[in-house]
């Protein structure tokens, strides 16, 4: 048998007036935050995007002239039609290359950003390639996300770095391919000048970097050959970047 409080239930009291308008002016309120917090982004965005980027150019120069020793100015070329030509005022090209100069405006080498897969994420670099010694005689980390003392270590040990003094990348007879590609080895087995001898503990952040390395200078040493001329004579340009 139902019980008698059972049988005698009462419905829930409706929703009142009040109750409706407070939800309403809760919603109302939290778009509005999110609308003046979008804005906020949009806005300090906008504001320090350029200082940003001028920051980035700022800090690519100074990376151009580290891995140029000798260079005191700078061109930044594109390739058009597989031949190099400078770029003017304003311009801009998706791969640039950024020729050094030295004081008496003779060639000192061509700057080349690369980019690769790393330990932990994208590995960026920049490296210094001269078409008198046909080497690679600079190397600097652009950006890394390595592991803290031990992949990071590609941008600090003196032995690592030492491999970029004048790493061979020279071409064959035929001057369109490089003669021996680069190859990382275990570290203290080096015994040629187109090897990168390892970081201990760094093997895999040591060949990421002969992966890119490698990668990027079969492509583009022959193609600096193939324009050096048009290298040579870009100190005449009206677009030298020179040092500070």
């Amino acid at each position: 048998m139902k019980s008698e409080n059972n049988e005698h239930r009462e419905p829930p009291p409706p929703e009142s007036e009040s109750d409706s308008t407070g939800g309403t002016r809760l919603v109302l309120t939290m778009g509005g935050i999110g609308v003046i917090s979008g804005t906020l982004l949009v806005v300090t965005y906008l504001w320090t995007q350029p200082a940003i980027e001028r920051n980035i150019a700022e800090a690519l120069e100074r990376s151009i002239f580290d891995v140029l020793p000798e260079a005191r100015q700078s061109v930044t070329f594109a390739v058009v039609d597989d031949r190099l030509q400078p770029l003017g005022d304003g311009e801009d090209a998706p791969v640039k290359y950024y020729a050094g100069y030295d004081d008496g405006g003779q060639l000192a080498g061509v700057a080349v950003e690369a980019a690769g897969q790393g330990f932990q994420d994208t590995l960026s670099v920049l490296y210094g390639y001269s078409p008198d010694c046909e080497c690679i005689l600079g190397f600097k980390v652009m950006e890394s996300k390595e592991t803290p003392g031990l992949g990071d270590k590609i941008e600090t040990d003196p032995d690592f770095t030492a491999n970029f003094d004048a790493l061979d990348v020279s071409l064959g007879p035929d001057m369109e391919e490089v003669l021996n590609p680069i190859v990382m080895v275990k570290h203290g087995q080096k015994t040629e000048p187109w090897q990168i001898d390892a970081i201990t503990g760094a093997t895999i952040s040591s060949q990421a970097v002969a992966n890119i390395l490698r990668d990027s200078s079969v492509v583009n040493v022959p193609l600096f050959i193939r324009n050096r001329q048009v290298l040579n004579d870009g100190n005449s340009s009206d677009d030298l970047t020179g040092t500070n």
